[in-house]
């Protein structure tokens, strides 16, 4: 049998062949912007996906994605132009089957080996594996690698495949007959590796090598592309076209700062990652430009004024160093005329309307009271089973008041009522009802126009905080109750009627509401112990058919979420778990325990402790006797081991207790390291599981007091390995 050739991946691999840069494009009508940054990295990174899988590109390589309103394209350096051979180890039947009694080729064997393309010549070359009954009939073949133009019609098909498509389109190709379907049309495909072509198809379209740049401003159409290398140049200079989206995303912003700095010192567009996104997927080369609109308008809330130029216009409103809205704001043009007037009025022309809108939704709304909207509620549905915006605002106002009893004598407690009252009318308003990312918000203006209490005003704005992660908490106590109680009667409510999260659904945000819950009473809520304020929630859904009591889930749910929590932010699942597991109910002292736990686990003695924890809790988990240790009696002590462990526990104990009482956990669990010593000694020298019951009994209740004076802060048994 000939030397085999060295072994790759499973199989016999020879090096691969003149490599060159590829690069693939689709040329298609305008993409969905919100959709391109998605649509551009699937593409690339599916295709180079698909490349490397079968061999025609190394595992490192990575491709360089582009991405703009007409193009989806790729390039991914050092492609083969044929993928290199494998030798196949194939298997055939067994050799009972195969080989007859003078080891000639059986019939079985002969028909097994021409379906491979293969002659009776080929059995001396066959090999034998395995012993006995098991000894099969395998041949080393060679499988040829796939070329180029193959693997990039698999790979191609593969990408267009998988493309995160948000709406599919159909539509015809020119022959009248065949229907394709795709994000948009697509009119152009070109396949280059290094300068030369590759003959592959995909949606109706034959590769080539020309594309389009810029609508409007192409020095050529169409453009002609030299090699795969020269494609973002290319584009950019006869095309006027910044293929990538990264460095178009890159160009805007620096323009938009420049330009912010000429129209003025401490001048700077709003911040906004999503805006800058999506701008950039609706531009080919971009040209940022400076207009401004009637100062007038900055009578209107700047919440208004701000979300009306992004969502509609998709301007950059220029604020000042104070971080207040001025009458100027950027506009990302798609053209580059010599005299860019025409452009700058005409968007000047196209916001007044929609900032003259926001003025009269401002000014209808002021005329109206919150407090007189507040019966409208009543006829506003909050869901089928849970009543009506009306009834939600009753129970979130008797939850609000009863979290501020909770907290301390001085809390404003007629304050958080008269803010739950009035939280939700704003949603009854012009404004809100054409902007509803603006609730909470404009409640607060028109609180304020009515010359509610501040902490009110305040309050309505704040009651939606935390809105997501990293969000800032309630500025008051008034928005603490407030926020508080609002989440709560959501969760509990929604929980109480079976409208719980399952696996990636959660069309109610619970999952929201409830990290929004744990910031709260882990940055604020001292005082607030989760069961009774979960079962305190309860009563006010006693008028609603079919609700039962959810708040045993509730508070599961709510360990679970702050388990994920706690770990996200760097403790480990050792920590995390030790404290959980005594289901703490002071939040606000969790971060506490867990640096207590650190600290502890930090420790000489920490392992040996743990270890001995978890092997107290396991005794008294199979023993029946006495499950704590009241039942202990110092004068049925009788080794001398469990005498020094016993007045060990007497010395530190109450240090421990006195300690944990005063909130200082860390020092408690410090305490624990002078057991060490006695309680190793305890389980060398002691049988606790006596002959003699009252004996046995005794030495159950000291571990008991043992497990108890450890336990307090965490279970400590969770840390041992």
């Amino acid at each position: 049998m000939p030397a085999l050739l060295s072994r790759a991946g499973g199989g016999l691999q020879l090096p691969a062949m003149n490599p060159q840069n590829l690069l693939v494009e689709l040329f298609v009508e305008e993409l969905p912007p919100k959709a391109l940054p998605a649509l551009g990295e699937s593409f690339a990174r599916t295709l180079a996906a698909s490349l490397r899988s079968q061999g025609l590109a190394a595992s490192d390589v990575e491709p360089t994605p582009y991405a703009s309103p007409r193009r989806l394209a790729v390039r991914i350096p050092a492609v083969a132009a044929k993928a290199a051979d494998k030798a196949v180890a194939q298997k055939l039947v067994p050799v009972a089957v195969g080989l007859d009694a003078d080891g000639k080729p059986t019939p079985a064997l002969l028909k097994k080996l021409g379906a491979l393309g293969l002659g009776a010549d080929a059995a001396p070359r066959l090999r034998r594996e395995g012993e006995g009954k098991a000894e099969t009939l395998f041949i080393d073949t060679v499988a040829p690698g796939a070329s180029l133009a193959e693997g990039l019609q698999k790979a191609l098909a593969e990408a267009i495949a998988k493309l995160p498509i948000p709406k599919v389109m159909a539509y015809q190709l020119e022959d009248g007959w065949t229907t394709v379907k795709f994000v948009r049309p697509a009119h152009g495909l070109v396949a280059l590796h290094g300068a030369d072509v590759v003959p592959v198809q995909a949606l109706g379209l034959t590769a080539g090598r020309e594309t389009h740049g810029h609508r409007f401003e192409a020095q050529s159409d169409p453009i002609v592309l030299r090699d795969a290398d020269s494609y973002a140049d290319q584009l950019r200079e006869q095309g006027a076209v910044i293929a990538s989206f990264d460095a178009r995303r890159a160009e805007i912003a620096a323009q938009l700062q420049a330009t912010a700095r000429q129209a003025g010192p401490g001048l700077h567009p709003i911040d906004d990652a999503a805006l800058l996104d999506e701008v950039t997927a609706l531009v080919e080369r971009p040209n940022v430009l400076l207009c401004q609109f009637d100062p007038a308008f900055l009578a209107v809330p700047q919440e208004c004024l701000i979300l009306t130029m992004k969502a509609n216009q998709k301007y950059f409103p220029l604020l000042d160093a104070a971080g207040k809205l001025t009458h100027r704001f950027l506009v990302v043009s798609n053209i580059s005329p010599t005299d860019p007037s025409a452009v700058i009025e005409g968007n000047e022309r196209v916001v007044r309307p929609r900032l003259a809108d926001a003025q009269f939704f401002f000014e209808q709304d002021r005329k109206k009271r919150l407090e007189d909207r507040v019966p409208g509620l009543d006829k506003v549905v909050y869901h089928a089973k849970l009543g009506s915006q009306g009834e939600r605002m009753r129970r979130v106002q008797a939850l609000a008041g009863g979290i501020a009893r909770q907290i301390p004598p001085s809390f404003p407690v007629e304050q958080a009522e008269r803010a739950a009252l009035l939280a939700k009318t704003d949603l009854l308003t012009d404004m809100v009802g054409e902007f509803p990312e603006l609730q909470g918000v404009m409640g607060r203006y028109y609180a304020a126009h009515d010359g509610e209490d501040a902490r009110v005003a305040e309050a309505i704005e704040d009651h939606y905080k935390p809105r997501f992660s990293g969000d800032e908490l309630p500025r008051s106590d008034v928005g603490f109750a407030l926020a508080l109680a609002d989440k709560t009667e959501t969760l509990v409510g929604l929980f109480g009627i079976g409208e719980r999260p399952t696996g990636d659904k959660d069309p109610f945000a619970l999952r929201r509401h409830a990290l929004g819950i744990l910031r709260m009473l882990m940055e604020r809520g001292q005082g607030i112990e989760l069961s009774r304020y979960l079962e305190n929630a309860v009563p006010v859904f006693s008028g609603v058919a079919g609700f039962s009591d959810p708040s045993a889930d509730v508070q599961t749910f709510l360990y679970d979420r702050l388990a994920n929590l706690l770990r996200e932010q760097g403790w480990t699942a050792q920590e995390v778990d030790a404290v959980l597991a005594l289901s703490p109910q002071i939040l606000a002292n969790v971060p506490r325990r867990l640096e207590a736990v650190r600290a502890f686990a930090a420790l000489p003695e920490a392992a040996a402790l743990a270890a001995a924890n978890k092997r107290v809790g396991n005794i008294l988990r199979k023993s029946e006797g006495a499950k704590h240790g009241s039942g202990f009696n110092a004068e049925l002590l009788v080794e001398p081991a469990e005498i020094a462990l016993s007045q060990a526990l007497n010395a530190v104990a109450p240090q421990v207790q006195q300690l944990y009482a005063a909130g200082d956990y860390t020092a408690a669990l410090k305490m624990l390291a002078a057991l060490k010593v006695p309680v190793d000694t305890f389980f060398d020298q002691v049988m606790v599981n006596a002959e003699d019951p009252a004996l046995r009994a005794n030495r159950l209740a000291l571990l008991a007091r043992l497990q108890e004076a450890m336990n307090q802060v965490a279970d400590l048994s969770r840390l041992a390995a």
